[in-house]
């Protein structure tokens, strides 16, 4: 008889310590102080600088946020939106960045939601925020980030963020705070995904999480030191994809974009060197279409998710020196969680056949250990490229879950598993594809616009009895709404868009109204989406 022999272990702070993205900045400001960190212009910040003020940030933080509250921050990529990445998770309180494009009832909402203790608002949109805030019951303080390199009119009402440091005061060894954490499970940020069925749901991740995310992208995209990180995509996206902190794991240099213009993308190409960078099918596009277009000195990796790039997009990349990567992820998933890893015989396939490949949505992540198809009863389909079913994925790159709001939490994770609410196939090499999607989202220009919430807009004209929003295929978008109307009286259409403008974000007002005289309904009373797409093709 054998007697088997387990080894166990205990934990040491020799040994263990909880993970957080905050120890990415520490290390890299003591061995790399005097390396470039983030450039926006004319302004540029070494990592000694950078961390300096996120401790300064820090300090004005913890005079007036307790460890848990949430911090709102709206702004562009601007270097104030990357340092909010570190100096609010570093007093214990949990980021909530927002996009600016949001309408007045949702920034209200969402604060209301999140309890934001305190936001801080970039000029262009500091009125409408500020309204926003000002209309809950108890409003959270209003801070206002005035970019002066790109030379955006201030309020002049609202307190500044340059005087909220100044009250930090100076740095000393008692005011300085540890990038360690005691609990690596504690929230880190919070962030808000478009709702299928009602308001938006707030997505928590961990420090964890983000940590593993980071990492797990970094080596996926291949960066180093060497590297430059050209910020098109936007930091209130899943975080930049968790890039906020990626980045500057391996010391690499943040590019900051106010807006993604193709001048502003040449420049940085032509200028900085840039290596890499994320974004939309749209932006890549847009690189190709310039004007300035021409090979790179340097080789460059743009990672794409959404819509894969067609055929045109992968050769036009390539031949500027540009290396298109697809992946795939959710807000509830940090963002990317698959990737399509390129098989070595790829290289010799022809570009239609490379695309094909390509447009599959790939293989777990190395944060995450498993992806699959299921049936409605949750068993696992073959892998045979044909079988559909929803796409599911776990790992450490899942959210924590949705904040205030377990029933939805336990409906995302039945059975062990994130439910992504997409339809897809997985072939027997393992790669998933998507077909289409089970949630009403449509994904315009890399954001995600809920066709429900607008349905609900149009529903509150008096004269609509009925209206339905769909995704249509967009050359330059991915996809864009439009939205079936039947109408109970006269109805003007033009009404309906000025109140789309009115009531959402400029980017989810429906591109083109059209009026039915019955919506297409299955026998249980569902709309059926897919017989208005083919009125629509």
């Amino acid at each position: 008889m054998t007697t088997s022999h387990i080894i166990s272990t205990t934990a040491s702070p020799a040994s263990h310590e909880p993970l957080t993205p905050l120890a990415f900045l520490e290390r890299s400001a003591t061995t790399f102080p005097e390396r470039e960190a983030v450039v926006y212009g004319s302004r540029r910040s070494t990592y000694a600088d950078f961390e300096a003020e996120v401790q300064q940030l820090a300090r004005a933080l913890a005079k007036t946020v307790e460890p848990g509250q949430v911090v709102s921050f709206v702004a562009p990529n601007t270097p104030e939106m990357l340092v909010a990445h570190y100096a609010v998770p570093l007093i214990g309180a949990v980021l909530n960045p927002l996009n600016p494009r949001l309408a007045g009832r949702e920034f209200s909402y969402i604060f209301e939601h999140a309890r934001s203790q305190i936001v801080f608002v970039d000029s262009e949109v500091a009125g409408v925020v500020a309204d926003a805030a000002a209309s809950l019951e108890s409003p959270p303080a209003v801070i206002e980030l005035i970019d002066k390199e790109f030379g955006v009119a201030p309020t002049e009402t609202l307190p500044t963020y340059t005087d909220f440091l100044a009250a930090a005061g100076e740095q000393t060894t008692e005011n300085t705070f540890s990038y360690s954490v005691a609990d690596e499970l504690a929230a880190i940020t919070l962030n808000y995904t478009s709702g299928t069925t009602g308001p938006p749901k707030g997505v928590l991740y961990t420090h964890r999480g983000a940590y593993l995310s980071a990492l797990g992208n970094t080596q996926h995209y291949r960066l180093d030191g060497a590297s430059k990180y050209l910020w098109t995509l936007p930091m209130f996206h899943c975080n930049g994809w968790t890039m906020t902190w990626g980045a500057t794991a391996t010391a690499s240099t943040h590019i900051c974009l106010r807006a993604v213009r193709q001048d502003a993308i040449w420049d940085a190409f032509e200028q900085e060197g840039v290596t890499h960078l994320c974004g939309a099918p749209i932006v890549a596009a847009s690189i190709i279409e310039a004007e300035r277009a021409h090979t790179l000195d340097s080789p460059a990796r743009l990672i794409t998710a959404a819509s894969a790039p067609p055929p045109s997009v992968i050769e036009g990349l390539e031949n500027l020196g540009i290396t298109p990567v697809h992946v795939y992820g959710l807000t509830e998933t940090y963002g990317p969680a698959t990737i399509n890893e390129p098989q070595d015989h790829w290289a010799q396939l022809s570009v239609t056949q490379r695309a094909r490949q390509l447009a599959r949505q790939g293989v777990p992540m190395l944060q995450n250990s498993q992806v699959a198809v299921v049936d409605p009863d949750g068993n696992q389909l073959p892998a045979d490229g044909v079988s559909q079913g929803e796409v599911v994925i776990r790992g450490n790159g899942v959210m924590a879950g949705y904040y205030q709001n377990e029933a939805a939490t336990d409906e995302a994770f039945a059975g062990g598993w994130f439910h992504t609410g997409d339809i897809g196939v997985q072939h027997p090499d393992g790669y998933i594809q998507l077909m289409d999607r089970l949630k009403d989202i449509i994904i315009s220009g890399g954001e995600n616009i809920s066709s429900i919430e607008i349905e609900g807009i149009l529903h509150s004209h008096p004269a609509v009895a009925d209206a339905a929003v769909i995704g249509i295929a967009d050359e330059r978008w991915g996809e864009r709404p439009v939205a079936y109307v039947v109408a109970n009286g006269d109805l003007d259409l033009e009404q309906l868009r000025e109140l789309c403008r009115s009531e959402l974000a400029g980017f989810k007002v429906p591109d083109a109204f059209y009026l039915i005289e019955e919506l297409p309904r299955s026998s249980t009373g569902k709309i059926r989406k897919t017989t208005l797409r083919q009125l629509d093709s």
